[in-house]
């Protein structure tokens, strides 16, 4: 079984919020539009780190983390993007190779809405974490987290926080 922390749309702010649920994790798994480098490298210095770039992040982010991350953990097939879309209304390109190689989690970022939903048609779990960070039009916070076990995704949890936080909360 594994502990998983999936968050997106940092846009460069890691704080002790959400540092306190990285340290419950076994893995955290990051769905683009880092923002800043810091985040990455704060996340990797405390757990195994799965990420993506966003349509932000700049050509550093973009050499040190791909477009996508397909693997299986545990044994679930998951495809992390930043711009996938979801279910009925997945982004160019993404519709087609989810039916020729569908894994059982799609998972993206960039809209900053929350939504976990299934999509029957294609017999998939779709997540995206919503945006945690600080900056953008969303008004409340929101990060995953979830077990994988025996090809099962369970206990899923939404973390919310409130939209405003102090600029230097360190």
């Amino acid at each position: 079984m594994k502990k998983i922390l999936l968050l997106s749309d940092t846009h460069g702010y890691i704080g002790k919020d959400i540092i306190k649920y990285v340290h419950q994790a076994d893995e955290v798994w990051h769905a683009g539009d880092i923002g800043d480098l810091k985040v990455t490298d704060t996340l990797k210095a405390l757990k195994p780190l799965r990420a993506v770039y966003g349509n932000i992040d700049n050509s550093q982010a973009r050499l040190e983390f791909p477009l996508h991350q397909k693997f299986t953990l545990e044994g679930v097939r998951v495809w992390i993007t930043h711009i996938g879309g979801y279910p009925n209304r997945y982004a160019k390109g993404v519709r087609e190779e989810i039916q020729q190689h569908t894994p059982d989690v799609f998972i993206s970022g960039h809209s900053h809405i929350l939504k976990v939903m299934h999509d029957k048609k294609l017999k998939l779990l779709h997540m995206n974490p919503g945006a945690v960070g600080i900056h953008g039009f969303h008004k409340v916070r929101t990060m995953l987290r979830f077990e994988i076990s025996k090809g099962n995704i369970q206990n899923l949890e939404v973390i919310e926080f409130k939209r405003s936080v102090q600029k230097n909360p360190d």
